[in-house]
């Protein structure tokens, strides 16, 4: 199965949310956007039973602090600046965690920074540290951060033949891998499959990506389920660059914790 939509699908349904007394602008992509900036005890009754996928405007010089989520996650950099952690953060960056594997804090810059946060599973809220420790699972922690990932000029794009895909979160065991696809105009290809995998988030960085007569444009995302067949894809007249990003095949935290 593939969930998803284009930029203007989602910006349609965009809402605010509150993070720490800031005001977060959240434009839900796959299954349903959070309604709070944490975690409340019970939350686990509004599973959607769907991925979880939307994007994140955070207000000049906010912070959102270090926490966990129960899920595996991949987080991608597109507008703005800012710090992740110790480290600078600036489009494209691409970071991923396993599930119950604290990060952050993400500091925004004067300009704000806006990101994808992407899950392959419904997540119940950001839980954040030190004070729920407690419920912390130890074990299988995991995390990547792929920052600086060069992104293509309009004419570079109009330049290319064909298809290629570049990785740029090295393979792992488990399934968890990263491309970055690029595609001259008009050109079609089919994705690496996402068998023995958690599924699959594709998201429009640049140009126009073409899908069963539709067309997808920049920042469009979509979730892509480990069982669909072979998709092909092609771009439009000006071509088309897109992340594939891959989960692990299972949600390893929740295996440790049966």
């Amino acid at each position: 199965m593939i969930y998803g939509k284009t930029t203007d699908e989602a910006a349609d349904g965009a809402a605010t949310v509150e993070v720490n007394a800031r005001n977060y602008i959240l434009a839900g992509y796959v299954g349903a956007a959070p309604v709070r900036g944490y975690y409340l005890e019970g939350n686990e009754a509004n599973d959607t039973g769907e991925p979880q996928g939307f994007f994140v405007h955070q207000p000049p010089d906010a912070v959102t602090e270090p926490h966990f989520h129960e899920t595996n996650q991949f987080q991608v950099f597109v507008g703005g600046s800012g710090t992740f952690g110790k480290h600078d953060v600036q489009p494209l960056t691409v970071q991923y965690a396993n599930g119950h594997s604290p990060y952050g804090p993400i500091v925004a810059g004067p300009d704000g920074i806006d990101y994808f946060t992407l899950r392959a599973r419904w997540d119940p809220g950001a839980k954040y540290m030190p004070g729920s420790r407690d419920k912390l699972i130890k074990g299988n922690q995991r995390q990547r951060l792929v920052p600086g990932i060069p992104r293509s000029s309009p004419e570079d794009l109009a330049r290319r033949f064909g298809a290629e895909f570049e990785i740029v979160l090295d393979a792992e065991g488990d399934g968890l891998v990263a491309y970055m696809a690029r595609f001259g105009p008009d050109a079609s290809a089919c994705v690496p499959v996402a068998t023995n995998s958690g599924g699959q988030y594709w998201v429009v960085t640049g140009g126009t990506m073409t899908l069963n007569d539709k067309s997808y444009g920049h920042l469009s995302c979509l979730f892509v389920t480990s069982d669909e067949s072979p998709t092909i894809i092609g771009a439009g007249a000006e071509g088309m660059e897109m992340l594939v990003l891959q989960f692990p095949e299972r949600n390893l935290v929740g295996m440790a914790a049966e």
